[in-house]
């Protein structure tokens, strides 16, 4: 062991990170599996708990139908750690919802097809986020669509199913342009190419170009 470890801080320094390691001998970690070197991860200044720990294990996959021993390497991380360490260093990333339909189920019923609507936009490119059960009320269902930045509301309903489309709600027009103007009920066998469908509606309607 103590020579893994000498071992270990020579390939280190050589590698130009050696500075970065520090040998505490009250490092322990608990599974079984370990078969070398442990490790754990903390920030410089040392005032938050582990970030990561790990270690070397070459007989795990044989426990998993290895038949014979690979050595191998590995970690764990908390994320909430790393969240906060992000926090104090300043650069906390801002990522921007991005999503271009909600697909929501009329009732448990729909749930379904519900799933493979949502499926059919992706195939189509779409960035789609899909309630995994109905809401109680549609106004929680557009409350959701708006908490998530949705540009279209796609409703899975059984009068439109048996006839083969599902109907969908631009959220983004204004109060001023009239309900029936806001929903295209569009085809199934659309649903993998609805951009190019939005966008034919939209020059129709003479709303301009519509961006998904």
């Amino acid at each position: 062991g103590v020579d893994e470890l000498k071992r270990l801080f020579e390939l280190a320094d050589a590698y130009g990170f050696g500075d970065w390691l520090v040998f505490d001998a009250s490092v322990v970690r608990g599974l079984a599996y370990y078969t070398g070197v442990v490790f754990e991860g903390f920030d410089r200044l040392g005032e938050l708990r582990a970030i990561c720990g790990g270690g070397r294990y070459d007989r795990l996959l044989s426990l998993y139908g290895a038949v014979q021993e690979v050595p191998a390497c590995g970690f764990g991380f908390g994320d909430c750690v790393v969240v906060e360490l992000l926090k104090d260093k300043g650069i906390t990333p801002v990522l921007p919802k991005e999503v271009d339909f909600v697909v929501a189920a009329f009732n448990e019923g729909m749930q379904g097809s519900a799933m493979k609507t949502a499926a059919a936009l992706r195939e189509g490119g779409a960035q789609v986020d899909l309630l995994l059960e109905p809401k109680k009320k549609v106004t929680q269902t557009f409350d959701y669509a708006n908490r998530v930045g949705a540009r279209y509301m796609v409703f899975v309903a059984p009068q439109e199913w048996e006839a083969g489309k599902v109907r969908i709600k631009d959220l983004r027009l204004g109060e001023d342009v009239p309900d029936e103007e806001k929903q295209l009920d569009v085809a199934l066998d659309d649903l993998v190419k609805v951009k190019e469908v939005l966008e034919q509606w939209a020059l129709t309607k003479k709303m301009g170009a519509v961006k998904v």
